[in-house]
């Protein structure tokens, strides 16, 4: 059931989704300062391209120097890449087959709010 939801994902919103954060992911390694948020942006781009049986979960060996870029992501990107999850998992979720993928959606939410010191781990 994972595999066929990811492959009507994939080709409903995940391809696009993807190719949106491996682009941002490239620009931020460009940048040399910004490598920390690339890295993030393409583990959020596997994510986002293959969510069913995946879940976030924190890091706490994550120290101040991932509080403080979090903090600064937000600022930047992350409550615009949030409001677009919400708004594409209450789109989603207007219609009884889209609750699944808005509910995918609202799982992307923590992860493009902040995220570092977050890991993506097989459900």
């Amino acid at each position: 059931m994972r595999t066929l939801l990811n492959v009507v994902w994939l080709v409903f919103s995940g391809f696009w989704m993807a190719l949106g954060y491996a682009v941002a992911g490239v620009i931020c390694c460009a940048l040399i300062v910004t490598i920390p948020f690339g890295v993030a942006c393409f583990r959020i781009a596997r994510y986002a391209l293959w969510p069913f049986g995946y879940r976030v979960t924190d890091r706490y060996d994550a120290g101040l120097a991932s509080g403080i870029a979090n903090v600064i992501w937000v600022i930047v990107a992350g409550i615009w890449l949030a409001l677009g999850h919400i708004a594409a998992g209450i789109a989603f979720c207007v219609t009884v087959i889209g609750i699944p993928f808005g509910i995918a959606h609202f799982k992307l939410v923590p992860v493009s709010l902040l995220p570092l010191g977050r890991e993506i781990v097989p459900a």
